[in-house]
């Protein structure tokens, strides 16, 4: 079965599209030596600024760079208007089941979502019910994953509700691009991005305990060996905050108390970059040293908020996501905006079986995998790779669902061969608060490779500025 063409961003039948005559244009003229150039001076520059994406274990690189893609990504006004309307519903209906789920649980009760689907599932933490945050927000920043194919057909692939990384590129692209492109950019009225510390430091702001008139918000890291300590270290200098390890940090009284050259100090907001599971080792993992001992307990009785709350998994997990347009419907009473990719469960046993009977067409992912890892891409696997997946899911369906394989839209891209298609995705950061608030854009991931469909940095993927146009 051949694969359907990609959806060029840039070119349509009748020739460039408006809001990149200005990219066509400056690429037309610019020679690959000037282009090669400047993707060594935006690499240089980022070295010198110490943005690494580091991948540590077997063949990994501490220092390793996240290519960066000196084409920008191009997204009309009208097109944003659209995605931004979209994103917000979809992050509101997702913070309604969190709350729902480790409450009262109507949806469940409606018969909307299966029971076991939620409960069952490893992604739910008990420790979370009957838990009600401060301001009543847990997914404070999501990161939802986009795919384009054709002129006005975005999908979401995936939603992110846990500790959403990647916005520290996003900035640091636009940086670069200022830098190195400035007589580009100044020929197009282009939404800006930098505001958006600003932005996240607000929203943290927004949701700090009741009685916390100037709450003290402090950003907690697993350390320099996490893959995106870069981004932990930049987005606290950028917010004004402390950058916090375990070991700065105690409970005293019940409340969390950050030790500072001046004495403790109480610290009201913790934006958390430690997983679940390592975030308090007296009610998690007791061999954790990445938390803080009666963290957790001071956070159920409110003394303290964590962003993103506890229990976020759940909203995560892929065996969920084919539910959340009827989230929409139920807790918003509205129809959705931005449509799922169609999604089969193979917990089902229709599915399975159609799933089974189709998987050279398919993409398969495992429910709790992440960064493209423990996924097959069907009408790219060999005939053993196929066959082993088959073995896989059929011994245990629950852990897999499957979606049609998606021609991802195209954006030109500057390659070893020249300038060229490359398939794209886009991370946009929904940040929820007493309000809603999106910077215009997100993080552009681009397959690097010819024909390959994986955008993830860790798989060997890149990134590039995305720019909204303003009307």
């Amino acid at each position: 079965m051949a694969a359907p063409a990609a959806f060029d961003e840039m070119r349509d039948d009748a020739g460039v599209r408006p809001s990149y005559q200005a990219v066509h244009d400056w690429l037309a003229k610019t020679p690959a030596l000037e282009l090669e150039k400047l993707s060594r001076e935006a690499e240089l520059l980022f070295r010198r600024l110490g943005i690494t994406f580091a991948v540590y274990g077997e063949g990994g690189d501490p220092e390793r760079l996240i290519p960066f893609d000196v084409v920008p990504r191009v997204i009309a006004a009208d097109e944003w208007r659209t995605l931004s309307a979209g994103l917000a519903q979809r992050a509101r209906a997702l913070n309604a089941f969190l709350a729902d789920v480790y409450g009262t649980r109507e949806i469940l009760r409606a018969g909307r979502i299966p029971e076991p689907v939620v409960l069952a599932n490893p992604s739910f933490r008990a420790e979370a019910i009957g838990l009600v945050p401060p301001g009543g927000v847990h997914a404070h920043v999501s990161g939802i994953d986009l795919v384009r194919t054709g002129p006005a057909q975005f999908f979401v692939l995936e939603d992110n509700c846990r500790t959403p990384s990647g916005v520290s590129y996003m900035l640091e692209n636009r940086e670069a691009m200022l830098r190195l492109m400035p007589d580009l950019m100044t020929g197009h009225r282009i939404a800006p991005v930098s505001r958006y510390p600003e932005e996240l430091f607000e929203t943290l702001r927004s949701v700090a305990p009741r009685g916390a008139s100037d709450p003290t918000i402090a950003l907690l890291t697993p350390g320099s060996f996490n893959s995106a300590y870069y981004e932990h270290a930049f987005l606290a200098d950028e917010m004004g905050i402390e950058l916090v390890e375990a070991p700065d940090l105690y409970v005293d009284d019940g409340f969390v108390m950050m030790r500072t050259t001046r004495g403790p100090r109480r610290v009201d907001v913790i934006y958390r970059r430690v997983d679940d599971e390592y975030i308090d080792p007296l009610a998690f993992r007791p061999d954790s040293v990445l938390g803080v001992p009666g963290l957790y307990a001071a956070y159920r009785s409110g003394r303290v908020a964590l962003a993103n709350a506890i229990g976020n998994g759940i909203a995560d997990d892929k065996g969920i996501y084919p539910f959340v347009p009827e989230m929409i419907r139920f807790y918003l009473g509205e129809e959705p905006q931005l449509a799922n990719v169609p999604t089969f469960r193979c917990a089902e046993r229709d599915a399975l079986g159609y799933v089974l009977e189709n998987l050279p067409e398919l993409v398969v992912k495992e429910t709790r995998g992440s960064g493209g890892y423990g996924m097959l891409i069907g009408p790219t696997a060999t005939r053993a790779r196929l066959a082993e997946f088959a073995e896989r899911v059929r011994a245990r369906p629950g852990d897999y669902i499957a979606q049609p394989t998606l021609a991802l839209s195209t954006c030109p891209t500057f390659v070893e061969s020249g300038v060229a298609p490359r398939h794209v995705d886009l991370r946009p950061f929904v940040l929820t608060g007493r309000e809603v608030r999106i910077v215009p854009g997100g993080l552009t991931r681009v397959a690097l490779r010819e024909g390959s469909l994986v955008v993830n940095s860790s798989q060997g993927g890149g990134t590039k500025d995305t720019w909204v146009l303003e009307a």
